[in-house]
């Protein structure tokens, strides 16, 4: 969210009322901009197109410093990390014989695999991630473009600098929730032995638990790439989406096909790089208000389902999206064709449902995607280490083992068991959110002086440029006198 300046003086006279003034709204917003939003048009030409309905006001920030998220976004995010949580609360199966404790995956057995087609969502973080990241940096380069923020550009300082300057722009809104994670787990290694907890079975969780840090890495990756993806994507549109995509699948074809096993490493990036980029494309179509019809959506998740097929058929690839014991090889590390294929899979099902997320998640969904944004990492980083201590209480707590996966045992249980991870869970946010949560910055009397009667709140707030906050291209304010503070982390 951008700390902003509002114009730096009062207006010398109160606005007349919404009756005097036919020419704005009840609001005093200019009329002409309501419902219209700029749009533009690969980063040249300028385009005009009805508001979008997924944009709105943050209800959860102060009225001088409003500004317009998409809704869409912010719940794809919000359900994808529910159901990451889900398919890891799914997957344990566990086991102690009083010195060993044993840990599978039940989701190995029969046809379970079929569940990780629809909950491995980390495609849909990562398209969260792009579309996040590109309303942030898109810079309107047109008297009234939308969305200008003020991260500076690759074209002003180089894609290299403006990439470290993203990374180091979000790196708050990392490193003290991670460093939080890393520093518990630490104390809690040399603490729960001499508390009685066995030696081993800490040992052998705490080297599961920091695994999940693996997408923060490539996050990070991504996010100092993308000044350089937005300069190739203004100038190669859809293009640049066809090489991205088609790029992982070369890699595929090198590693499987001519047995060059060493190039696999680089489809760590190349791989989640396509949601990464479908999230940029989003963004601008939904500027240009030219999103693809769901028929087209429909018709591509369609023939991504039928080509994922085929690669199981044909190809090396194992059934499970996710890592499974026994498998030769794991479509995630590092991610595969048929990772890859998923990805458009899972993203265009999304954007092909959107009108019903939006309505959801503006109704009533908005207090979960809400409660969720707010802490979306510490609910990532934690979700594992409360579905251990569940673990821990039943086996060695209780002295009990845990159901038979797929038994009718495990299914009457697993209201309870997910019941418990997420009591837990809950704990650990209300403990550790507050690491996540952004530092305060606060706005300059004039601000404040814009959110009175007559001075406009809710639309007085505007970036760098003069312009509306870029979170989602809102764009309906005057142009500022006063230059904004730099922002803080989304």
């Amino acid at each position: 969210m951008a700390v902003v300046d509002a114009p730096s003086a009062r207006p010398s006279r109160p606005p007349a009322p919404p009756a005097a003034r036919p020419d704005r709204t009840a609001d005093g917003v200019p009329r002409r901009s309501v419902g219209r939003l700029p749009a533009q048009v690969s980063g040249k030409t300028l385009a005009t197109g009805p508001l979008d309905p997924t944009l709105r006001r943050r209800a959860s920030v102060p009225p001088g410093d409003a500004a317009r998220r998409d809704v869409f976004v912010d719940a794809v995010r919000a359900l994808a990390t529910l159901a990451v949580l889900s398919v890891h609360w799914l997957m344990p199966e566990a086991t102690w014989d009083g010195e060993r404790l044993g840990i599978g995956n039940a989701l190995s057995h029969g046809g379970a695999w079929t569940l990780t087609w629809v909950l491995q969502v980390l495609p849909l973080l990562f398209f969260a991630a792009g579309a996040s990241a590109a309303y942030q940096l898109w810079r309107g380069t047109g008297a009234g473009a939308d969305g200008a923020a003020p991260v500076p550009t690759a074209r002003r300082q180089g894609v290299v600098a403006a990439g470290w300057d993203v990374v180091r722009r979000r790196l708050p809104r990392i490193w003290r929730p991670v460093a939080a994670f890393v520093g518990t787990w630490t104390v809690a290694v040399l603490v729960l032995p001499a508390l009685g907890v066995p030696e081993g079975a800490v040992q052998q969780v705490a080297r599961i638990a920091p695994q999940l840090l693996w997408f923060l890495g490539v996050y990070l990756l991504l996010l100092a790439v993308t000044p350089a993806l937005l300069r190739a994507y203004r100038a190669w549109g859809g293009r640049l989406v066809a090489l991205v995509v088609a790029a992982p699948l070369l890699v595929d074809a090198l590693r499987f096909g001519a047995g060059v096993d060493q190039v696999a490493v680089v489809n760590v990036l190349l791989g989640w790089a396509v949601p990464y980029v479908l999230g940029i494309a989003y963004v601008d179509l939904v500027r240009r208000d030219a999103l693809p019809s769901r028929r087209a959506l429909w018709l591509t998740a369609a023939a991504s389902l039928a080509a994922m097929a085929g690669l199981v058929t044909a190809g090396p690839y194992p059934l499970s999206l996710i890592g499974m014991p026994g498998d030769a090889i794991s479509n995630l590390g590092p991610p595969t064709a048929l990772a890859v294929t998923h990805a458009v899979l899972q993203v265009s099902v999304a954007l092909a449902v959107r009108a019903v997320v939006v309505r959801w998640a503006g109704g009533r969904g908005a207090t979960l995607v809400t409660w969720v944004a707010a802490r979306s990492m510490t609910l990532y980083l934690w979700h594992l280490t409360a579905m251990f201590v569940v673990i821990g209480v039943v086996l060695l707590g209780l002295g009990s083992a845990l159901p038979e996966a797929w038994s009718a045992d495990w299914w009457a249980s697993r209201p309870l068991w997910f019941g418990a991870a997420a009591l837990v869970l809950g704990a650990l946010a209300a403990v550790f959110g507050r690491f996540e949560a952004p530092a305060v910055r606060t706005a300059d009397s004039a601000a404040a002086r814009s959110a009175e009667p007559g001075g406009r709140a809710g639309y007085a707030a505007v970036s760098s440029e003069g312009r509306a906050p870029s979170t989602a291209a809102g764009a309906a304010s005057r142009p500022a006198r006063a230059r904004a503070a730099a922002p803080a982390g989304p």
